[in-house]
């Protein structure tokens, strides 16, 4: 699943995880899990994301690698916030080699909106509940546990916008990467969550039976 920050590849990779019966991989999650415990990697990687940048590859390659290698992942699995460079892509083709080809969503949103959504976003300080635009306007509290309700420091809008231009400039690259395979479909991210959801759902199905098709036709 590919996008810009706030395009909604969480909300939409853990639905489309779901209804796909596969684990949803999240490297955003398991970089704030290692920042929350303030190990050193933690510690590393808060004040990369704190300026706006992206973590090293090395780092998150690492963190991939491990991931892939266990038992869950062998009927599939869906990765959100990875490949995140075109130098990750390459190294995830040599990871899934002798897999199934991957498919590649890629959520379109134009920057002022998705600027609109991350300033006005907030999260649980508590159990880590996210609350979008729409959600958030007028709780004062967490609607599951009762926490307080904060603004994530990438999530102000000087960090905003300094992370959409890091992303225009090292990630959008990955789009042209992908974009000739038969594998790749594009989806306007800007729609309601539900529509979003049903055209990821089509998209993903008409390029699977491509993918079959195309695999049918080599080995006959």
């Amino acid at each position: 699943m590919l996008g810009p920050p706030g395009a909604g590849k969480g909300t939409q990779a853990n639905r489309l995880a779901k209804s796909q019966g596969i684990p949803h991989i999240s490297t955003g999650d398991i970089l704030r899990e290692a920042v929350q415990s303030e190990t050193e990697l933690g510690r590393q990687a808060k004040a990369i994301m704190d300026s706006g940048q992206l973590v090293s590859d090395e780092i998150v390659i690492g963190i991939v690698r491990e991931r892939l290698e266990r038992s869950d992942t062998a009927s599939g699995f869906l990765l959100d916030g990875f490949p995140r460079t075109v130098n990750q892509a390459e190294v995830l083709d040599g990871l899934l080699e002798g897999r199934d080809p991957l498919i590649v969503v890629d959520l379109h949103v134009e920057d002022e909106e998705l600027v609109r959504r991350l300033s006005r976003r907030r999260v649980c300080g508590s159990c880590g509940a996210i609350f979008g635009v729409l959600q958030g306007e007028g709780l004062a509290s967490c609607e599951s546990c009762g926490g307080s309700l904060e603004q994530r420091s990438d999530d102000q809008e000087g960090v905003v916008r300094e992370r959409l231009a890091v992303y225009r400039h090292k990630t959008q690259p990955l789009v042209d990467f992908y974009r000739g395979r038969q594998t790749f479909c594009a989806v306007d991210g800007a729609q309601s969550e539900t529509v979003v959801a049903a055209a990821i759902a089509i998209a993903v199905d008409e390029t699977d039976a491509e993918k079959n098709i195309t695999a049918e036709r080599t080995t006959a």
